[in-house]
């Protein structure tokens, strides 16, 4: 059908019209801002690590996951078994780093290494992708190197004057260790490896924070935990940068991890003691990171996940929370944490309850299921993990591990009501069932039921005071 001269001009001159109100809208909104997808808010954290204790009882080289609501006590997740585990390579992981990228989603990397041989040579580390660690994909080996060395403790940065991320390891330049990175947008494809830090003396395990447009690297040397700090990623930007003096738990540590808190301007530096003690980790707390002015925590303060090791925490939404432990389960069990000696723990040692230094094997001795008392409303009964038809009781008011003999007498002396801690409220004291003035105490690290209230000293009243944990 032919169209007349005029008439194609119309139509043209109302597609023109068109185009330029949708010009105008596109152009408001653009001005204007069309509704912009909010910054996520994060409100808890989720940890990564794998787990060791003293026995080997608990050694696992699988990705164990736990989460926090304030940063410092950690549920296990998965009854703290492992979530995702090598299929390749050593079959084995170590030093987890649980990162999130540009596009939200995460990349977990860690060593390629089941169990302690630490002259194992390998090239290669692990990873997965995730949208939110309630399951995992693309598992790869990623190749960093061809040097006859190892890749330990791999982290990530996002760099956004290279609008890539770096990927850094500790590895062994031929003298000394240093930090090497590859550069890579996709986590599967990476760069030639460069020496990204290297201060002129042996150092490992390097992990980045930012803040208030500053970088700051710390890592280990000598056995204890050390800071840089920068205004660039570029490599050899940290060799002369090192603002803090040497921090140290207890012993030897490494494991650097530096985590701002979500509601203050609080940070907290971690780190893992290996030796004496293998797996316990030491806390310092600082208001301003740029300073070299970190404090010690009390452990009062904070509880590791059972038998972890060389950790990863990231902050995660309150949606991301949810949904990982609705896939994953919290504890079906707690830990009893003494409130002055916050090292120790309850467990059954030889049937006889008592508190002692974490972490010892089996470290199941410490693990109780607080079900509903046998006796009375509203009370509970300490039942043990590793003996099933075992309970805390009190008898001659010494508490010891005994079988359910299903008597009365045996219900009610496993019967405590749980109250608030007479030496912190927002701890816990356990009274007596059957003996309403007796209170769960220690005494010489043996537990045992005394008299105990209000007006008894402070030193009493700590004994009697407990924090439930995981």
């Amino acid at each position: 059908m032919s169209v007349s001269p005029a008439r194609a001009q119309s139509r043209v001159r109302r597609l023109r019209a068109i185009a330029t109100v949708l010009a105008t809208a596109l152009t408001a909104t653009l001005l204007v801002g069309a509704p912009a997808q909010a910054a996520p808010v994060y409100s808890n954290y989720v940890m990564g690590y794998f787990t060791e204790s003293p026995d080997s009882i608990a050694n696992n080289y699988g990705l164990h996951l736990a989460v926090s609501s304030d940063g410092h006590n950690w549920a296990p997740l998965n009854q703290n078994a492992p979530v995702v585990t090598p299929t390749a390579g050593t079959r084995g992981l170590r030093d987890p780093y649980i990162f999130r990228k540009q596009d939200g989603t995460f990349v977990v990397l860690a060593t390629d290494l089941a169990g302690t041989n630490f002259a194992q040579n390998n090239q290669y580390i692990h990873a997965w992708d995730s949208a939110d660690l309630t399951s995992f994909s693309n598992y790869r080996r990623i190749k960093v190197h061809s040097l006859a060395t190892h890749s330990w403790a791999p982290e990530a940065f996002w760099d956004p004057a290279r609008n890539q991320y770096g990927i850094i390891y500790s590895a062994f330049n031929g003298t000394r260790d240093v930090i090497m990175v590859n550069y890579t947008s996709d986590f599967v494809n990476v760069s030639a490896p460069q020496t990204w830090f290297d201060p002129g003396v042996n150092i490992i395990d390097a992990t980045v924070t930012v803040d208030n447009g500053a970088y700051y690297m710390y890592y280990k040397r000598d056995n204890q935990l050390f800071g840089a700090k920068s205004t660039s990623l570029a490599p050899g930007a940290f060799n002369n940068a090192t603002y803090t003096t040497g921090y140290a738990g207890s012993g030897l540590t490494e494991a650097p991890i530096v985590v701002k808190s979500l509601t203050s301007n609080q940070f907290t530096l971690w780190g893992d003691v290996y030796t004496p003690v293998n797996g316990k980790f030491t806390a310092w707390s600082s208001s301003s990171i740029s300073t070299n002015s970190w404090t010690p925590l009390s452990q009062r303060a904070y509880t590791q996940p059972l038998n972890s090791k060389h950790a990863t925490i990231q902050p995660i939404t309150s949606v991301e929370y949810s949904n990982l432990v609705t896939r994953w389960g919290l504890p079906s069990w707690n830990r009893l944490k003494s409130f002055n000696y916050p090292d120790r723990y309850v467990r059954h040692a030889s049937n006889v309850a008592r508190i002692d230094q974490y972490p010892f094997d089996p470290f199941a001795d410490s693990q109780f299921r607080m079900v509903a008392g046998l006796a009375g409303t509203n009370t509970v009964s300490f039942r043990s993990i590793n003996f099933p038809n075992m309970f805390l009781r009190h008898e001659g008011f010494e508490l010891k591990l005994a079988s359910n003999d299903g008597s009365a007498a045996f219900a009610a002396d496993s019967t405590f009501t749980r109250v608030a801690g007479l030496a912190d409220s927002s701890w816990s004291t356990f009274t007596s069932f059957n003996y309403p003035d007796r209170v769960i105490r220690h005494t010489g690290f043996v537990l045992r039921i005394d008299p105990i209230t209000t007006t008894s000293s402070q030193a009493a009243r700590e004994d009697a005071t407990f924090g439930v944990r995981y």
